[in-house]
Formats: structure tokens, C-alpha cells, sequence
């Protein structure tokens, strides 16, 4: 019998006769079987390539040959874009089978939420902080709602399992599960995971049940086109778009919102239909370009990373990047969506308008060509996640034992992995801040929790994540970009200066709440050409870079001006090798190029200050050295840092920082900033560093 034979005979009917489909692609005829069994499961799939209906499928087979009823399937999605995206698609599976689909989402009416509890749909497509919406509001019987809950479905993954969304995802199902009465079969959807067989133990979490991954086959880096090309400006990127593939249908990403708005400008002026899509557009906005885009030849749309997510937009011909994404993972989501049609391939144009970004747009590259994926790690010691849990068990549960209150996540690994001293010290924080209030052995919140959370009605306990981490750079009202938080992480004497765009911006004021950095033009030295290119590099990105800085010979998707451009950055670097780090004393100062990433260069600078007793900067590549201090000085403290252990070494926490990060108030302030020293460490990276060779040059 075949995999597709295996299906509920209703819908095999459906498939071919309601669909009109004359088979199911291989990787969605190989996960039939697997998830038929119960499995827990990550499938891997390249972008828009039928993941969805791959889960969905067996799902329902599963409904109909089990006769489940009520609310049996929960599909979560990290945005609510997607899930408007998906309502359409899973409301026809539905019906065409006698069941029912709906969608709920911060955006959704209360009249459509009232008739979900009044009379619950089979399939509920959803975000985790509607889950936890559902789970403490005094309006919903959550209990009656999830008792006939069988199975979750969560799709992109990665975008929860990397940050804390994902551990509040785990906690809210741990919760749901307990409801339930029941272990709920679960399914992660992805493109691009370098880790899945991590990523599925974390996934599946205490379950009992059988799990596993489905890897697609291996089609090599030979089936896709991928070319990287120097363009010296935003304008010349748009001459070489307007120029290029006409009467085709493109989709460019910019990772700057200000930088998307300003090509699609450029666009529209050499008379190309030109569409833009960001998030900083209104719902209704974006739902007209997306729209208007899928339904058109021959145009542009110009995205931030909002499209990089599985939204579908029609067949498109082209994906063109300007400068480069920070990951391999970011990359081969955005180059999934082309090469769907038969005969065509995956493609990706870079077009590179700055030197740093040709650079990084190169060592990307090189890690694809090597078939490198970045793993994703779940943050460390979610102390902060695991307060906000605590309240809203209080509100869940009207009162929460405080003996037994741990139990209902203590599955989660995130928190399972906090001592359980640390979690008595979180709990007494939080009481003798009067954030919550024991009643002999029953917890409730208190006075503080009321006044800092209460507000709308516990609006602000819903979610863990009001913001990326990232923090937007603005002169004035103008955004200029982004960087990473640790480029304002550690000790500083004097103002700060980043190198962004191009020019050196001093920093006047951080917002920690809102994450913006306030800036002027300065003539001000910026840290280093590398600086501020958004999000700060990992290790094997900027080791990749190295290569590519200390080689001399060429790639064959490099364009005529990217070769010359990147033979005349190796100029400029006539000292470095591919392996090892360097130590360059002139007289502009001391340099030490680790290329060890931003995380793990931080960590090295905080501890050599200590050494030195002086400051030291870092960022991607390398660490400075105050002006005082020769060579000489800093290899004798290099000597003396070799025999530090890696894993003793943090970078520096500056405490305005917790500010930033939700929930922090509720910790005791040493947890939470050893908490963040952890997140902001990188100890692989430093370890590498400590183990290989340093040479010294005098320039």
C-alpha cells in the first residue's frame, strides 16, 4: 500500500477529484505514514513548497478515521500575516471533508472569537500569545475548550525556537497538554534548521511518544544559481534591477525599512511596477501590495525580512538581495521561493552596494557552498519566561499552589535547567515586591503585579516579545538602520560611536524600552568599517569572511566588479592568513583580528580590560586597544588570557540593558544580569580564539 493509500479514503477523493491534484509531492507522500503513527516530528522543506499540506493532510486523516470532535488540531504560526495567509488554504481542506477551520489572532473581532468558544471549529489557526489570551481570560472555559485537543502544528519553527517565544510557546503547551489530559502529537514545520535532531528533542520535550525529523534529499548547491555582484550604491541597485530580467516577476529584499521605501522609490522613477511590503506599514497596506504583486508579471515587490516567512505571493522568477542577510538560514528561506515551477532552478542575486556588505554577501556563499547551516539555540536560562508563566498560572487557575504551582511546566527544558535555588530566589523576589501575594500556600498577584501588568486587562502578560532584537538607529526621525544590542553592551568611556551606512553616528541617548538609539553625525573614528551592519556575525560567519579576506583566488558567481572589488579589500589586509588570529600594531594603535563574531568578541574584550585595566572595544572582526598600550602589552596579556578558561569568561552586562527585557523587573537584579551575561556569551567562539595561533605584526 502507498503512502498516499493510507489516507482516509474521503480524502484521497478530495486530492484528486475536489483539488485536482495528480499526485503529492515526495516528501509529502514520505511524512504520511510518520505522522499517521503519532509521531513527533520536524519536517524540513524548502519555502512555499507544500510543508502546510504535507502536515495537514495525515492530520485530517486522522480526524476522520478517529472521529475526533470539537477542537482536535491547533495550527500556530509566529505572525499574524501568515495565518491570514493560511486561513483561505485550510478552510477549503476543511470543508471539502464536513469539517471546520478558523483563525484567531489579536486583529480578530470579538463577535468571530465569541462564536469560536460558543461553538469551537476542528482546526484553530492561531499564535501563542492568543493561546495564552485563551488560557487566563475569565470569558473562556478553558478547560472545556482544549479537552478534545489531539495534536499541535507549528510552522516555521525556527522563527519560536531561537528566542523566548519559543520557550512561552513550550510552557503554553505544557499548560494546554495538562488540560487536555492527554501528550499532544507535535509537528514543527521549517525550510532551513542546521540543528533538527536538537531542535526535535526540544520540540517534543518530556512527550513519551516516538520522535524524528524528515531531512528533503540532498539536491546540492549545483541546483540553485546563485550570483553575487558590486553595485558601490542603492540607486546602481536599482539601474541593474530595472535592467535586468524585465517581463519577469522579482521580489528584492532590503533589510532596512528606510532602505526599502527608498529603492522602491528609485524603482518607480526608472518606470518599473514597483510594490513595497514592511512592517512598519499597516496590515491593510501590506495586504494590497502582497496581493496586488501575486496577481502581476513583470514587477517588483521590495520586502524587509516580512516576506522572508512562508506568505505566498504567487510563483515568482527572481529573488534578488541587497547586501547580505547575517545568516545561511535567513538566505536559503528567501532564495525557497523561486525554482517551484518544473525546469526552473532556485536563484538569488546579491547585489552588494557597500564593501562590507560584499564581503559578508561572499562568506555567506562560501558556508552555502559548503552545505553550513546555523544551528538554532534556544536562549539560556529563561528566568524572565518562567515569572511571567507563574502569573499567569495565578490567573489561570484563579490561585496558584505554592508548592505545586512548578509542576505545571516543569517539562519545559528551559526551565527545568534553572536550579531549583534560583527559582525559590525568583519566587521570593517577586513576593517581597509585592508582584505577587501568598495567601497562605495560594499565590495571587499583588499590588505591584496589579499596577505594572493589570493594565487592559493583562494585555502586557500576553506575550514575552514586544520587539525584535534589534535596535533601530535614528538621526532625528530619519532611521538610519539597525545593530545588534551588544554593540551597547560593556564598559564605554566616552560617547559611543557606531559606523553605519557608511558614516560615523555618535550616540546620544538609547531608548532600552523601545530599543532605539538616538544619533548624530559625527567625524568621530566609528569602531570599524565592519560595525553596524545589523545584526552582530557568529563565529563561522566571520571566519568565513576571513577566508575570503586572506585568499587570492575567485569565485565563479562572483560578477567582473565584485572580483575587482574584493581584490582591492585584500589589499588592504596584506598580513592576514585563513587560519589564525593576528595582533596589527601601528601607529593608529593595537588591533587584535580574531574574526571570532561579535558575541564572542565581547566576551574576550571584557576580559582582557580586566587584564589591562583599560577599555577595550570590539565588534565582529576584532578588538581595539586604548591608544596607550603597545604591542607589546597587549601579547603579554593575550599570554595571560590563554590561560583563562573559556567558559569562566561573560561579557560586560550593562544593567540599563534588563530594561529592555521583558519581565526583568520581576528578578532579583544579580539572576537576572548573570542571566544576560550567559545569553550574551559566546564560548565555542572564545574557546577557538584561546586555542589558535596568534601572530604578531607592526605595521
Amino acid at each position: 500500500m502507498s503512502s498516499f493509500e493510507q489516507l482516509h479514503p474521503a480524502l484521497q477523493h478530495h486530492i484528486v477529484n475536489s483539488l485536482g491534484w495528480r499526485s503529492l509531492r515526495p516528501f509529502q507522500e514520505a511524512v504520511i505514514p510518520r505522522i499517521l503513527s503519532g509521531e513527533h516530528l520536524i519536517v524540513l522543506a524548502p519555502t512555499a513548497g507544500g510543508k502546510t499540506e504535507a502536515a495537514l493532510f495525515p492530520t485530517l486523516s486522522r480526524m476522520l478515521t478517529s472521529g475526533w470532535t470539537g477542537l482536535s488540531v491547533l495550527y500556530i504560526c509566529p505572525i499574524k500575516a501568515l495565518l491570514n495567509n493560511l486561513d483561505v488554504r485550510l478552510q477549503r481542506y476543511c470543508t471539502l471533508l464536513g469539517r471546520r477551520s478558523a483563525v484567531w489572532h489579536g486583529d480578530i473581532r470579538p463577535t468571530a472569537r465569541k462564536r469560536i468558544l460558543r461553538d469551537p471549529p476542528d482546526c484553530l489557526l492561531t499564535t501563542p500569545e492568543s493561546l495564552e489570551v485563551m488560557l487566563v481570560s475569565r470569558n473562556v472555559d478553558e478547560r472545556g475548550l482544549f479537552s478534545n485537543l489531539q495534536m499541535v502544528i507549528i510552522d516555521e519553527i525556527h522563527a519560536f525556537a531561537g528566542d523566548d517565544r519559543g520557550w512561552h510557546l513550550l510552557a503554553v503547551l505544557e499548560r494546554i497538554s495538562r488540560l487536555a489530559g492527554r501528550e499532544l502529537q507535535r509537528i514543527g514545520l521549517s525550510a532551513t534548521v542546521g540543528n533538527p535532531d536538537v531542535l526535535v528533542d526540544w520540540l517534543a520535550g518530556s512527550c513519551a511518544g516516538p520522535r524524528g525529523v524528515y531531512l528533503p534529499p540532498d539536491k546540492g548547491v549545483g541546483q540553485a544559481d546563485v550570483k553575487l555582484d558590486y553595485v558601490g550604491s542603492l540607486h546602481n541597485a536599482a539601474v541593474v534591477i530595472s535592467r535586468l530580467h524585465r517581463g519577469e516577476k522579482r521580489l528584492v529584499f532590503v533589510d532596512s525599512r528606510a532602505r526599502a521605501e527608498q529603492l522602491a522609490t528609485d524603482l518607480r522613477g526608472l518606470d518599473v511596477t514597483t510594490f513595497v511590503t514592511h512592517s512598519s506599514l499597516s496590515p491593510d497596506q501590506r495586504k494590497q501590495a502582497e496581493e496586488a504583486f501575486a496577481s502581476r508579471d513583470d514587477c517588483v515587490i521590495v520586502a524587509t525580512s516580512v516576506l522572508e516567512l512562508g506568505i505566498d505571493v504567487g510563483d515568482l522568477d527572481r529573488v534578488i538581495q541587497i547586501d547580505a542577510p547575517t545568516t545561511v538560514s535567513s538566505f536559503l528561506q528567501r532564495m525557497g521561493r523561486t525554482g517551484r515551477r518544473a525546469g526552473t532552478l532556485r536563484n538569488c542575486l546579491f547585489l552588494a552596494t557597500r564593501e562590507d556588505a560584499l564581503l559578508q554577501a561572499a562568506a555567506l556563499i562560501d558556508l552555502w557552498s559548503d552545505g553550513y547551516v546555523e544551528p538554532i539555540v534556544p536562549p539560556p536560562r529563561p528566568l524572565h519566561i518562567l515569572s511571567q508563566q507563574l502569573m499567569a498560572l495565578a490567573l489561570q487557575e484563579g490561585g496558584i499552589g505554592r508548592q505545586d504551582w512548578f509542576e505545571h511546566v516543569a517539562a519545559v527544558a528551559g526551565f527545568a535547567s534553572i536550579p531549583l535555588e534560583q527559582r525559590r530566589q525568583l519566587l521570593d523576589g517577586m513576593l517581597e515586591r509585592e508582584i505577587l501575594w501568598d495567601d497562605e500556600g495560594l499565590l495571587w498577584l499583588g499590588r505591584t503585579g496589579e499596577e505594572t501588568f493589570g493594565r487592559r486587562s493583562f494585555l502586557e502578560l500576553f506575550s514575552v516579545f514586544v520587539s525584535a532584537p534589534l535596535f533601530a538607529v535614528l538621526h532625528g526621525r530619519r532611521e538610519v538602520g539597525y545593530v545588534d544590542e551588544m554593540s551597547f553592551l560593556g564598559k564605554q568611556e566616552g560617547p559611543r560611536v557606531l559606523l553605519l551606512g557608511g558614516r560615523a553616528w555618535q550616540v546620544n541617548h538609547i531608548d532600552w524600552q523601545r530599543r532605539i538609539a538616538y544619533v548624530e553625525p559625527t567625524e568621530e573614528k566609528g569602531r570599524s568599517r565592519w560595525l553596524g551592519q545589523g545584526s552582530g556575525l557568529g563565529l563561522r560567519m566571520c571566519r568565513s569572511a576571513q577566508h575570503v579576506l586572506a585568499g587570492e583566488d575567485h569565485r565563479e558567481c562572483w560578477s567582473r566588479r565584485a572580483r575587482e572589488q574584493i581584490d582591492a579589500l585584500r589589499t588592504q589586509y596584506p598580513w592576514l592568513q585563513p587560519e589564525g588570529t593576528v595582533v596589527v600594531g601601528g601607529a593608529d594603535g593595537v588591533k587584535w583580528w580574531t574574526f571570532a563574531g561579535s558575541a564572542g568578541n565581547a566576551t574576550l574584550a571584557n576580559e582582557l580590560a580586566s587584564l589591562l585595566t583599560s577599555s577595550v572595544k570590539s565588534d565582529s572582526f576584532s578588538l581595539e586597544f586604548d591608544a596607550s598600550l603597545k604591542l607589546a602589552n597587549v601579547e603579554a596579556a593575550i599570554s595571560q588570557l590563554k590561560e583563562h578558561s573559556a567558559a569562566d569568561m561573560r561579557p560586560a552586562a550593562d544593567e540599563s540593558a534588563l530594561d529592555g527585557l521583558k519581565f526583568s523587573e520581576c528578578l532579583p537584579r544579580e539572576l537576572a544580569l548573570e542571566m544576560l551575561e550567559q545569553r550574551m556569551s559566546d564560548t565555542d567562539a572564545v574557546q577557538c580564539v584561546l586555542e589558535s595561533k596568534v601572530r604578531l605584526v607592526s605595521v
